[in-house]
Order: C-alpha cells, then sequence, then structure tokens
C-alpha cells in the first residue's frame, strides 16, 4: 500500500498522534528527569488549535504523568499504551482494570529482583508496572529472563511487554493501536489521515493500523527496522519537522512521503 498523496494536505485534514519518550523528548536515566521545553509546549498549543483540536498524546506513561509534564498544557492523550483514554471532550475512560493481586505480586517480585541488582529501577504506574535496566545495561538477560517468569504468573491481568532498556507489565490487551482507533471514532479525529509518530517496539501495532488506514506512520529512528513507511531521525529532527508542520503543513507531509530515508522493514503483522 502506498503513502497517500499529501501534496494537498493541510492540518485540517490530518489527525496527529505523538509518543513521548524518545519521539518527543529525550530519553532521560530515569522517567522523572524528563523535562518539556517551553517552546516545544508552545508548537503543541499551536498545532492543536491549527488543527482543530486533532492532536494527541499516545505513550507508555500515564495521563496524570503527561498532564504533569507538558502543564498547563492539557491535551488529549492515551496512556499506559492505550490503556488510559481521554478524547478532546475531556471524558475519560479505562480497559478492563488488572486485579490488584495481580499487580501487587508482581510489585513485589519486581522490586526483589531490583534490590539484588544494582541501577535496576522499579516504575511504578499504578495499573502497569516497569523495570528499567539503563543504569545497568549488562543484565539485560537477567532482567528478561525474570521479567518472563513474572509475566507467566500474572498473564490473566498483564503482558510482557519490551521497550528501550526497559521491560514492562502493562495491562492485557491494550495496545496503542487500539488507543488511535478509539482517537479516530470520535470528534475531531473521525474522517482525517491519521500521522503517527514513535520509536519504540510499542508503536509497531500503531504503524500497522495507520498503515492499514492509509496514514502516514513515523519512526523516529535512522536504522531500527519497524512497520512505519516514514522516518525521522532523532527527537531533534520531530521537533524540527514539527516547525515545519506549523509553517508549511503539506510541505512537512509531502517530506515524509518522499521515500528520502527508507528503513529495513519489519515483516507487518496484520
Amino acid at each position: 500500500m502506498a503513502i497517500p498523496r499529501t501534496d494537498n494536505l493541510d492540518l485540517s485534514a490530518i489527525a496527529l498522534f505523538l509518543d513521548v519518550d524518545g519521539t518527543l523528548l529525550e530519553i532521560a536515566a530515569e522517567p522523572r528527569a524528563v523535562r518539556v521545553p517551553d517552546e516545544l509546549r508552545a508548537r503543541l498549543s499551536a498545532l492543536q488549535r491549527a488543527g482543530g483540536g486533532a492532536l494527541a498524546l499516545v505513550s507508555g506513561r500515564a495521563i496524570a504523568d503527561l498532564d504533569a509534564l507538558f502543564a498547563p498544557l492539557t491535551l488529549p492523550s492515551a496512556g499506559l499504551h492505550g490503556f488510559e483514554h481521554r478524547g478532546a471532550s475531556g471524558a475519560y475512560g479505562t480497559r478492563p482494570t488488572p486485579s490488584a493481586v495481580a499487580l501487587e505480586s508482581a510489585r513485589q517480585a519486581m522490586l526483589q529482583l531490583a534490590r539484588r541488582h544494582p541501577g535496576l529501577l522499579v516504575e511504578d504506574k499504578k495499573f502497569a508496572l516497569a523495570l528499567h535496566y539503563r543504569g545497568a545495561p549488562h543484565l539485560e538477560d537477567t532482567v528478561v529472563r525474570e521479567m518472563e517468569e513474572v509475566a507467566a504468573g500474572v498473564a490473566r491481568d498483564l503482558e510482557l511487554q519490551r521497550g528501550k532498556m526497559v521491560v514492562e507489565l502493562r495491562p492485557t490487551g491494550a495496545t496503542k493501536a487500539q488507543a488511535v482507533a478509539a482517537f479516530l471514532d470520535e470528534a475531531p479525529f473521525a474522517g482525517r489521515v491519521p500521522v503517527f509518530i514513535g520509536d519504540d517496539l510499542t508503536d509497531e501495532p500503531a504503524f500497522e493500523l495507520v498503515n492499514r488506514l492509509q496514514g502516514i506512520s513515523v519512526i523516529v529512528s535512522d536504522t531500527r527496522a519497524s512497520a512505519a513507511r516514514a522516518r525521522l531521525g532523532d527527537v531533534s529532527a520531530v521537533r524540527g519537522w514539527l516547525a515545519q508542520l506549523q509553517a508549511a503543513p503539506a510541505n512537512a507531509l509531502q517530506r515524509l512521503s518522499s521515500g528520502s530515508a527508507r528503513s529495513p522493514r519489519l515483516r507487518s503483522r496484520a
């Protein structure tokens, strides 16, 4: 399926979906260390207004965390890889909640693992749990193996999700593809060409959905194989592209379909 023609598109014709860490923001040593530049906050606000509100964050972070990061800007958001959803109207909902027993069992096992291995960090997202090993990259095999064992014990409620120097247990069945689909069923996103930009494995289902809808899927990486059909090299390139999108939307969208930065490709799971 070819990338759609973008020479006639403007901000009123697209629905823009943005991952956060590794896409809009540089990944920090720990999640709490990231900061949102004022210029980026102002850019997102301007794009949201110019696009009639059809801009959303789609993140592994909780929505409350996103609100704190981007305050005072409040955007439509999907949190915890699609478990949480807040649309443009402000209505908030979640998918079925994991059991407290499963969450506590996984939490204790992960805390014990972190205590045994300095450099590991447990991030508690209330309905999801992440084990970061950026501070101990040599432990990747150990972390993955032990987290697979933890996941096996809570499989009805939580499933394993790997990312950049992190292994996460997220609510079973929640995906960023579902998050994007939910936005596209509601105003002001409905009927628009979806544009999704992300950097990690959790974004691949959304890339595949956007491809099926003949939208624009963008991986933030120079080299990583992906189902995405366009790419931007890094966070700086994403911010530069957003500036271009604000100033000259058709040119910015045409740039993504030019084929100038095509990639090794992942085989689609669709």
